[in-house]
């Protein structure tokens, strides 16, 4: 079976962690700029705890097989993963086992990854996993209603990296929702009532979104339904999103070339300089 990307084209890769799974992604990210020519659809599987999550990723992985990068401790998930990746022809590597190996030879040990790290059980790990809950309940439009309890939400053309970039905000601790963006007609009536959360507009270059779509039709085996991949299409789709963006007050960025941490620390400064302008005016 080949499972192996060409080059220029799109190809899956699926982070699986017990974890928030933080680190699978920024190793990935700088190992990727070692290959400017291929395009990854990244696919993050965190918390993967219980023998059901493990099974709802091993259906996720042979609906979309691709590179499976994990960090799974436990003993009898990591096996089924593995098994799995293997009777799949899929390349599998647990990311810490290099690292874990060389420590134990250093300090003439044992240790072996038996079962997951206990993590620092203070105010800011349970704030990430609520704000990652959160993230994880309102992607994609979902439940509007509990909008305001967000502290940021993302308005994204399709291909933005919206559910990324919340993921990354999410594990930075800020409750992040992300809305595609289609019409203005299309959004949530709450979203315009809303005043503490700030609302960031997520926009592309025309070119740049039309090859994503196009590869990502390509990929899937979709035809280019609604002008989903058209250029002009795309036009009016940011023309109108930077219109609703400036009538509301809402900034914009344009994640052209940018990583998603790159775009989600822009993100934080404008919460951060929202929040402070708010309490200078008390």
């Amino acid at each position: 079976m080949n499972r192996k990307a060409s080059a220029g084209s799109y190809f899956h890769v699926h982070l699986v962690s017990d974890t928030t799974g933080e680190g699978l992604r920024q190793l990935l990210d700088k190992a990727l700029l070692f290959f400017p020519g291929h395009q990854p659809l990244v696919h993050q599987h965190v918390l993967v705890r219980a023998p059901a999550e493990m099974k709802a990723v091993l259906e996720r992985l042979e609906e979309e097989p691709g590179l499976v990068l994990h960090a799974i401790s436990n003993p009898e998930q990591r096996q089924r993963l593995e098994h799995f990746c293997r009777e799949q022809g899929l390349p599998c590597l647990g990311v810490l086992d290099p690292l874990v190996e060389m420590l134990s030879a250093y300090l003439n040990t044992h240790e072996k990854l038996v079962k997951s790290p206990r993590p620092a059980l203070d105010e800011h790990y349970f704030a990430r996993m609520r704000a990652l809950d959160y993230a994880m309940m309102h992607d994609d439009g979902q439940n509007a209603d509990t909008l305001d309890e967000a502290d940021i939400i993302l308005i994204g053309l399709s291909r933005t990296s919206k559910t990324p970039t919340s993921i990354y905000l999410a594990n930075q601790g800020y409750r992040t929702a992300n809305i595609p963006f289609i019409s203005v007609e299309s959004l949530p009536k709450e979203l315009f009532r809303l005043k503490e959360p700030l609302i960031v507009g997520l926009v592309a270059t025309t070119r740049a979104l039309s090859g994503l779509r196009r590869n990502r039709l390509d990929d899937i085996g979709a035809e280019d339904v609604r002008n989903y991949a058209e250029r002009r299409a795309i036009a009016s789709e940011v023309a109108a999103l930077k219109k609703l963006c400036a009538r509301h007050g809402w900034p914009v960025i344009d994640v052209t070339r940018r990583a998603v941490e790159e775009t989600a620390a822009m993100i934080i400064n404008m919460l951060e300089r929202k929040r402070a302008t708010e309490l200078e005016k008390g």
